[in-house]
């Protein structure tokens, strides 16, 4: 049996209880939580990163409302803007989706300031993705410019920036695809990558990181989708919906995930309760959730909360540079503050929403 049901047609929920009963902790004044989410930040500026690492940095900031170290860090985007358009392109960086994840913020950037840079760099990054990046033969974007391999991780990376960019239908066409390829129906889990040339899985593993990219990425692409897109966006939430309640079952009791969701001989790993909790308070905002899923997040988002150390290091996360042991990583930082956002943004609001299914 599914975790939970969908309710069908359309239901009022109201999330004034919930807020009312958090909001006495006096979220924007706990001095304690800021400075954690402050040196959190410092941290993960400090550290090195690819075009993904800084996509998902500079998102986590525009998120928490950090306008001016993101103009700096869309700035940076754009100086490492490869002539093809992708942007913040390393040194002999191959990947096609991973520098799309900047792409929100560069758009901003243009419309804080009008400095034709910023428009002309998103400009790029659109061309790239919607007439040269590699594709399956069914449309779908391929995860590097040399090999036919299809991550879920680009569920995350490019779908996001063209729904925000003006082009919602591929968008959305993207995420299908990458469903498509990549969704196990019995599970209600994402396989990690799948060989097109040859039509195999290169690793059919259950990555929880992964399905984290995937639940973060259609949480945003609804987001962005215009109101012409209803039934698109019911479709999307419903996705977000199944997904959770293929990882919620195997969440440990201490509010942790294993590497590979179902296999608990991997190591026991801290970004996939973030993740699912920033597209849970997401979720729940916007209506698209029930708030039965809540009490999922806190739990989820008090255990992120016990691994950070005196440095500011979310520890145990899936770690860089490699990403097959716990360590510490960029979008380990990045996910901390965009977890908070979300429930900053949450708990913050007064609206009632509306449960789609």
């Amino acid at each position: 049996m599914k975790r939970r049901n969908f309710i069908s047609g359309t239901i009022k929920i109201g999330i004034t209880g919930l807020v009312s009963a958090i909001a006495c902790s006096k979220y924007d004044v706990d001095v304690k939580l800021q400075r954690t989410i402050q040196k959190v930040k410092h941290t993960m500026l400090t550290m090195q990163r690819a075009s993904w690492e800084q996509g998902v940095a500079v998102q986590a900031l525009l998120e928490f409302g950090d306008k001016e170290t993101v103009l700096l860090m869309a700035r940076e985007a754009v100086v490492r803007q490869a002539e093809d358009g992708r942007l913040a392109v390393m040194y002999g960086m191959e990947g096609t989706t991973d520098p799309a994840s900047n792409g929100e913020a560069v758009l901003k950037a243009a419309e804080w300031t009008d400095d034709p840079i910023f428009q002309d760099a998103a400009d790029r990054m659109l061309s790239w993705l919607m007439e040269q990046a590699p594709r399956t033969e069914n449309g779908v974007i391929c995860h590097f410019k040399n090999s036919q391999q299809v991550w879920v991780d680009s569920m995350y990376m490019a779908p996001p920036f063209l729904a925000v960019a003006g082009e919602p239908d591929e968008a959305v066409r993207q995420i299908e695809g990458y469903r498509k390829l990549l969704w196990n129906p019995e599970k209600h889990l994402f396989s990690h990558q799948w060989d097109n040339a040859k039509k195999v899985f290169s690793r059919e593993a259950f990555w929880g990181v992964g399905n984290g990219w995937a639940a973060a990425g259609m949480a945003r692409v609804i987001h962005h989708l215009p109101n012409s897109h209803e039934k698109d966006k019911l479709r999307l939430a419903k996705y977000v919906h199944e997904l959770l309640d293929g990882c919620l079952p195997h969440i440990r009791s201490d509010g942790f995930f294993h590497n590979v969701i179902d296999d608990p001989a991997t190591f026991i790993e801290t970004n996939l309760s973030q993740m699912l909790s920033y597209s849970i308070y997401r979720g729940i905002q916007a209506g698209w959730l029930p708030d039965t899923y809540f009490t999922d997040a806190e739990h989820m988002r008090m255990a992120a909360h016990s691994k950070i150390d005196n440095y500011g290091y979310v520890r145990d996360v899936c770690g860089s540079p490699f990403f097959n042991s716990p360590g510490t990583a960029t979008e380990g930082q990045a996910f901390f503050i965009l977890m908070e956002a979300a429930r900053r943004n949450l708990l913050k609001s007064d609206k009632k929403g509306e449960v789609i299914a």
